[in-house]
């Protein structure tokens, strides 16, 4: 492992109103109150099996047509990401942030998956959301199966 592997939170935990999966990281209540204790290999681990949610779900609306634009809207923004974050997972962030804002997805280097639709970038975020969360109160019920 290279360093401290930086935590998944980007400050805007549900988890404090109640909800049993962050809307804003989508880490289980459980994972949220047990990461400081979490050896680096398994933060490693979660972190992967977070980027494969947001991929997995954010790959049914969007695709990446030009990670590099990604990467310059993310930086030239200050929206934090891992270098070894995968790009999709990176749209996530960035979408999160920005839907307000953007009005071209094309200049993120984003592009819908549904064309024939106009889709602005605050109803892509919220159909995003929706998902992930369903996705990772999904991930929390199998998790809690295993247990």
């Amino acid at each position: 492992m290279a360093g401290r592997v930086a935590s998944p939170c980007v400050g805007l935990c549900s988890t404090t109103v109640g909800d049993r999966v962050c809307r804003g990281c989508q880490r289980i209540d459980d994972e949220i109150r047990d990461w400081p204790a979490l050896s680096g290999d398994e933060r490693e681990q979660r972190m992967a099996e977070l980027d494969a949610l947001r991929v997995d779900v954010a790959g049914r609306h969007l695709s990446v047509v030009d990670a590099d634009a990604l990467e310059a809207q993310l930086v030239r923004h200050r929206i934090r990401f891992r270098a070894e974050q995968p790009p999709l997972s990176r749209a996530v962030e960035l979408l999160r942030v920005g839907r307000d804002r953007i009005r071209d997805l094309s200049r993120y280097g984003l592009a819908p998956l549904e064309p024939l639709e106009p889709l602005d970038a605050a109803t892509l975020h919220a159909r995003l959301a929706a998902d992930l969360l369903a996705a990772a109160e999904a991930r929390r019920e199998a998790r809690a199966s295993h247990s």
